[in-house]
């Protein structure tokens, strides 16, 4: 009975990689905001030139995401199914980020969409995988 109110091994491993993957996503969004555009190594002209013109609310914005997201995914590692509302204004505030990033600038036409797509990709499915992950934990009884 202890295993299924904590679920399986696999339940446990991948709520801890979540957990750390937020915490990396919190460690880029505090190079961000102390660095700049240098965050992701040697910036050249154009990314120096799309970190100034970020809005002001974009930084504030990239905190929201990864907080809640790191909150959220610490609660799903505690079992707790109040994961479900972090997760999901995770993910609303990364849609919104991402959304204005690429609609309102010329990253894409400039940088390329392999270079410029790929990993924002990545982290709205981990982010909705994560996401489902919550709502598979309620039903198996895993998280209360």
């Amino acid at each position: 009975m202890f295993f299924v109110r904590q679920g399986p091994l696999w339940f446990r491993m991948t709520t801890g990689v979540l957990v750390a993957w937020g915490l990396i996503g919190c460690f880029m969004c505090l190079q961000q905001v102390r660095v700049g555009a240098d965050a992701m190594g040697h910036a050249t002209t154009y990314d120096r030139a799309l970190y100034a013109a970020l809005p002001g609310w974009y930084d504030p914005l990239f905190a929201v995401v990864v907080l809640t997201g790191l909150i959220g995914a610490v609660l799903l590692f505690m079992r707790r199914a109040s994961a479900r509302r972090f997760l999901i204004a995770s993910l609303v505030a990364m849609i919104v980020q991402f959304g204005w990033l690429f609609a309102s600038t010329d990253i894409v036409a400039h940088k390329g969409a392999s270079e410029t797509l790929v990993f924002p990709i990545v982290i709205v499915a981990v982010a909705a995988f994560t996401l489902w992950l919550v709502g598979h934990a309620r039903q198996k009884g895993w998280a209360v």
